[in-house]
């Protein structure tokens, strides 16, 4: 059973030592941390992860839920606005699978779950059959269809769509600058 004050103490001490590392210098490079997408510790010659991120052509992704997903992709990698140097090209592969769950005894369906796959791969813009980086992202939604009207069942798959494409997205983010962070001559 947990205990709600030390939940609230545990998090008093996070924002002690917050504070603290804020004191020193806002730095935790000497506890082996450093900002994924900042310039601390980069060489001078070396890009930002933020400005390789916005060097990042999104392909097309086919059918509605993967157009959803390439502009997410987009919004989260072109922070610095609309690219105009190219050096890779992305290329995801985005399923949704639907699985019923809340199955009645008379086999109706009451539950959706959806599962959303994305498998990217990450190459330069010159040869892009050679791969760079590759990696899978994943998350899962549900919905209630209980006594829901087409219209609305409709409207309620499209925000869950959105809300999966946005999630896939910052997982291919996050993992694409961890490689430009691991790979800063790539």
């Amino acid at each position: 059973m947990c205990r709600t004050g030390s939940s609230i103490l545990s998090r008093a001490r996070f924002l002690v030592l917050a504070a603290l590392a804020g004191l020193a210098g806002g730095s935790l490079a000497g506890c082996g941390f450093a900002p994924l997408y900042g310039t601390a510790g980069d060489p001078p010659a070396t890009a930002s992860v933020a400005d390789r991120l916005n060097q990042v052509q999104v392909q097309n992704i086919p059918e509605r839920p993967g157009q959803m997903l390439r502009q997410a992709l987009e919004d989260q990698l072109y922070v610095a606005g609309t690219p105009t140097v190219q050096r890779y090209t992305l290329n995801v592969a985005y399923s949704i699978n639907i699985q019923g769950v809340g199955i009645q005894t008379d086999t109706s369906v009451t539950r959706n779950r959806f599962v959303a796959i994305g498998t990217w791969t990450l190459g330069p813009v010159g040869a892009p059959a050679t791969p760079l980086a590759t990696g899978t992202a994943t998350t899962e939604d549900a919905e209630n269809i209980i006594d829901q009207q087409p219209f609305t069942q409709t409207l309620e798959t499209g925000t869950i769509d959105q809300q999966l494409a946005d999630e896939i997205a910052g997982q291919i983010t996050t993992q694409i600058a961890a490689w430009f962070k691991a790979h800063p001559a790539a």
